[in-house]
């Protein structure tokens, strides 16, 4: 087997990323620590490859489930931005929701970019761990303790909402769900369940549906049909589609349902009524997980695990009073 940095790395007592330094920076790594790691190389036989500066394409991948999403536009300025500072160009591909989709495309991509970026990723765990044998690539909304990983953390945003909503005399709380193949819709049903229930209040699942405007509308359906009086959606996009459909059903937001969204997207804050939904640092995750990728394209040891970004509540009309007769809203909904 090829002698690695790695084993370099092991046989001095290095990390991987000093090896790098010493063989390729020598001017950042005292003299002792620099002699240890060439006779580790030597006597393992290390030969390194060429510098990573010659192997380079320039490119990184960007994949996205649904280009049209609002949600992604902040991730993909400011992961190109970072790349480009870098040297790198950004190539943006949409995979259709499809995590079928996802995986021939990385499958094609290997030897064609440096690296890849994958946000929300539609990816089976299996899948996930086979890409990575592929080519270096980070995660945004996707937590995998053996993949560079940022993680827009819905957690202290989620307690916000049901607080709120119990403020507001609501009792029974339904989850509108995502995208059955979405880790990041099975991880927000779990937490919101565990919240609902912490504050002694009923949770309720509807769903799931496409992450869309469209799925909204669905949703808005069956949910009128439940006894719930509020409502947390998958993403805003969902969200924004039952505001759209319970006006048509002439049911009002928020006196006779309230909704909060997730992700706080271009449009919800000019949606009718403005929706309250639980925010996060978009463009901040997209930076974190491109300079991730960069530090490994360039020699460094892939820094594992994943980097939270906290969310928190923003409060909009959307949200209200549970309304004293809920079944009147049915009625009203016809």
């Amino acid at each position: 087997m090829r002698v690695t940095a790695r084993d370099v790395a092991q046989r001095a007592g290095v990390a991987a990323s000093t090896v790098s330094r010493a063989l390729n920076d020598p001017g950042r790594i005292n003299e002792q620590t620099r002699q240890r790691i060439l006779d580790a190389a030597r006597e393992l036989g290390y030969a390194p490859t060429a510098p990573r500066a010659v192997e380079r394409k320039g490119l990184v991948a960007l994949l996205v489930p649904d280009v049209t999403n609002p949600f992604y536009f902040d991730i993909i300025r400011s992961t190109q931005e970072q790349l480009r500072t870098a040297g790198f160009l950004q190539l943006l591909i949409d995979t259709s929701e499809s995590g079928t989709t996802e995986a021939d495309t990385l499958a094609q991509l290997a030897g064609l970019v440096d690296g890849v970026i994958l946000s929300a990723t539609r990816l089976d765990a299996p899948a996930l761990r086979e890409a990575t044998a592929r080519l270096p690539l980070t995660v945004i909304n996707r937590q995998h303790e053996d993949i560079p990983s940022v993680l827009i953390d819905i957690r202290t945003g989620l307690i916000q909402a049901i607080d709120h909503l119990k403020a507001l005399g609501h009792r029974t709380i339904a989850f509108i769900a995502g995208p059955p193949g979405s880790w990041q819709n099975r991880w927000r049903w779990k937490e919101f369940e565990e919240q609902v229930l912490a504050q002694e209040l009923r949770p309720v699942l509807v769903g799931p549906y496409a992450p869309t405007r469209a799925g909204g509308a669905a949703a808005a359906d069956a949910l009128v049909l439940t006894e719930a009086t509020a409502c947390v959606a998958f993403n805003d996009l969902l969200a924004i589609g039952i505001l759209q459909r319970l006006r048509q059903r002439g049911i009002r937001v928020p006196e006779d349902i309230s909704v909060v969204g997730c992700d706080d997207i271009f449009g919800a804050d000019f949606s009718a009524p403005p929706l309250t939904t639980i925010a996060g640092d978009t463009e901040q995750a997209g930076r974190l997980a491109a300079s991730r990728l960069i530090s490994t394209l360039n020699g460094e040891a892939p820094r594992n695990g994943t980097t939270l970004i906290p969310t928190h509540l923003l409060v909009r009309e959307s949200t209200g009073p549970a309304p004293s007769h809920p079944a009147a809203r049915q009625r009203a909904g016809g």
